[in-house]
């Protein structure tokens, strides 16, 4: 699963060979001692590489049948579900295409979201830029054998080059005139916070804001401890919705991490005495686009009250795919959790979660709270893999933040934002 526990498994490793040689007749000190070293190098080289989590659609939130691989009752699961009647599926905003270490110097990569096919490349400045994918000459995809040539990319069919600023076509290798309207689509994109993203509107209008830069992150105070990667077979706005509905933490998040994932066992008896504890408020924010989830978080063992786990997370979402989760605690310091989702497909979430913490805290700490979040998280996969999304809910008093959340979340859908093909026209979501 990835280095802090990598290296505790490491440590205990190098103990039991270090017995084992020295039990072994005529053993000496000088193999056991090379072993333990080795056992601890390894260990220590563990613990400063950031932990990375990733889960494939079908490894999390589908229950096991007896003949039927994960794969296949997936499939079966999208497949019978009722769908109901959803809000358009691509919303207006920025969205994280991938993460900004994946792209080298020199280097493109494809990228499949938003209904579209991205050519996200690199040029040896380091300045990145995001693509049409397909040539407009004969189709073929620039990201696929394509070469970065300075600051554009060039076609593997032909040698077209375009240029990753304009998108205008610069060179045609076998043409005496390269002509005025040989262009592709150059998509509007910035990298914050370790992550490329492409701001999306379905009319083509420019970005109406700018995805703010964590300060800590940016001056390198918070330094990057791993990330998750998850794909959640639901409705975009299903994922965010969640924030406005503080109920539902106090029930499916209550038991303790250890329960597991498994939604039939996470109220088992063994760990009963441990139990979290939450208490949320969801508002928006005067800036339009953003709202504030204002979670505090705190633990109790046999009934008792125990502080050193008391946190208080801040979470801040910045238009339809972007959260920003500062945590706040007295001992364990501070940092950020920049949580993203990204439509792949109208009912395919790409969800990431990339930690930012003090370099001052001991990393295990940062990854801890990064593990135990991808806990809590595949708790909920569960819930949206099998729900159907409901227009018009059912709900009491007590549920009102998640109408005010809908009603907020509209801002990210016009006229013209693609909608799941069953779907009648007219905005009557």
């Amino acid at each position: 699963m990835g280095l802090g526990w990598g290296a505790l498994w490491a440590g205990a490793a190098a103990v039991a060979l270090l017995l084992l040689l020295l039990l072994l007749p005529g053993a000496s000190w000088g193999l056991p001692l090379v072993a333990l070293l080795s056992a601890l190098g390894a260990a220590a080289w563990l613990a400063g590489r950031p932990l990375r989590i990733w889960r494939s659609p079908e490894a999390v939130g589908y229950l096991g049948q007896a003949g039927w691989s994960r794969a296949q009752v997936a499939r079966r699961v999208r497949k019978s579900r009722r769908t109901g009647h959803l809000p358009p599926v691509y919303p207006n905003g920025w969205f994280c295409l991938l993460e900004s270490s994946r792209v080298a110097h020199g280097e493109v990569r494809n990228v499949a979201a938003l209904g579209e096919q991205f050519a996200v490349f690199r040029d040896a400045s380091g300045q990145s830029y995001v693509v049409d994918a397909y040539c407009p000459h004969l189709g073929a995809n620039l990201s696929v054998g394509g070469r970065v040539m300075g600051s554009c990319i060039e076609c593997p069919f032909h040698g077209w080059q375009f240029s990753g600023k304009d998108g205008k076509c610069t060179r045609i290798p076998y043409a005496e005139k390269v002509p005025e309207f040989a262009k592709i689509k150059v998509w509007p994109s910035c990298e914050v916070g370790g992550m490329i993203l492409v701001w999306y509107h379905c009319d083509g209008v420019s970005p109406t804001w700018q995805v703010p830069e964590q300060e800590e992150v940016a001056s390198g105070a918070w330094v990057f401890h791993g990330t998750t990667e998850h794909f959640v077979n639901a409705h975009v706005q299903e994922i965010p919705e969640n924030a406005a509905d503080a109920a539902h933490l106090s029930f499916l998040h209550e038991p303790w991490i250890m329960n597991g994932v498994d939604l039939r066992h996470t109220k088992s008896k063994f760990w009963r005495f441990m139990k979290h504890h939450w208490k949320a408020e969801w508002q928006p924010e005067p800036d339009m686009h953003c709202s504030c989830l204002i979670v505090k978080h705190s633990l109790t063992i046999f009934g008792k009250h125990f502080p050193l786990l008391d946190m208080m997370i801040s979470a801040r979402q910045i238009g339809p795919g972007l959260v920003f989760l500062i945590f706040q605690h007295d001992f364990l310091g501070c940092g950020v959790m920049i949580h993203s989702v990204t439509p792949v497909e109208p009912l395919l979430q790409h969800v990431t979660h990339r930690i930012y913490y003090q370099r001052s805290v001991p990393s295990i700490i940062p990854k801890f709270l990064l593990w135990a979040e991808s806990i809590q998280f595949e708790r909920d996969v569960m819930i949206w893999n099998n729900k159907q999304y409901l227009s018009k809910p059912l709900l009491v008093k007590e549920d009102a933040a998640i109408q005010r959340h809908r009603r907020w979340y509209s801002q990210f859908y016009s006229e013209n934002s693609p909608k799941f093909p069953s779907q009648n026209t007219g905005l009557d979501w």
